[in-house]
Parts: structure tokens; sequence; C-alpha cells
């Protein structure tokens, strides 16, 4: 008796838990919206952002992520036409930044510390469509001033 109320009692304490908010790419993007076609200028294009978060990634899946994003994206790319390839990075001098990007096919991308502690995904021949980008930080910190660069010419 004692061992079935100990596990009601267990039971009942995971479901008060509230879910974890993980990346939600169907949310309002933070810092805005940007359509791009393949050819852009100028090129690097670049938008002042703030890299961090409050929510931890590592246990949103099984994709080896780390670090602390916001639940929305920070920035939503709309990417047109066809190139050999597509920069998304990140930098910040006070902040060892995170990048994690989903594309228009619905897959993940994540990377830490492409150039030192900032962030980078290369995308060879990318998929037109919808690019949720959200820009966290390592280390759980909040409000650090960082560049979001979009490129053709390579990083």
């Amino acid at each position: 008796m004692k061992f079935t109320c100990l596990a009601i009692s267990v039971v009942a304490a995971l479901a008060a838990v509230p879910a974890m908010a993980c990346p939600d790419w169907q949310g309002q993007p933070h810092f805005g919206t940007i359509s791009l076609d393949a050819g852009f200028l100028p090129d690097p294009t670049s938008y002042r952002v703030t890299a961090g978060g409050t929510h931890r990634i590592e246990n949103c899946g099984a994709y080896g992520w780390a670090g602390y994003v916001t639940t929305r994206p920070d920035f939503d790319l709309y990417w047109h036409g066809s190139s050999s390839r597509l920069t998304i990075a990140v930098e910040s001098g006070s902040a060892d930044t995170v990048l994690l990007v989903n594309a228009p096919d619905g897959s993940w991308y994540y990377n830490d510390d492409y150039r030192g502690t900032n962030s980078a995904i290369v995308f060879d021949a990318p998929q037109q469509g919808l690019y949720d980008i959200w820009i966290g930080s390592y280390d759980g910190s909040r409000r650090n001033p960082a560049v979001l660069i979009f490129t053709e010419l390579g990083y």
C-alpha cells in the first residue's frame, strides 16, 4: 500500500511540472523577418540582435544541443533562388553564442563555436523557403549584443 501511494504521489508531482519550453518554429520572431534572393546585395547583410535566452535546449531532444535560447525564433529568413552556399552566422564580443536553425524541410541545425565563441551554419545548395533562427548563449546569459549575418561569400 505504501508503494502504491508513493507511486501515485510521484506521478502527480511529475504531472504538475510545466512542459519544457523548447524552440517553437511557429512563434512570431523577436527581431523580425527578411526575404533574401540568391545574389542579394549587399553581401554580407547584417542585423543587430540580442543573443541569449532562458530555455535550456539540451532537454529538448536527442540532438546534442547545448545552451539557452528563447522559445520563439529570434529571426525568420525567407530564402528564394538557387545558390551554391548560404551562411547564417552570429557574432558577439560579449557572449559565447549558439545558433539553432529550423530549415524549410523541418530539419534542425545547431552550431556552437564555429569561429572562436561565435557560431555559424553553412548551407550548401540551400533550400528555398522559411529558415527559423534562434540566437542563444552557451551559458544562459541574456541581453548580449550581437550581429546576425547572412552571406553567400563564405564566412
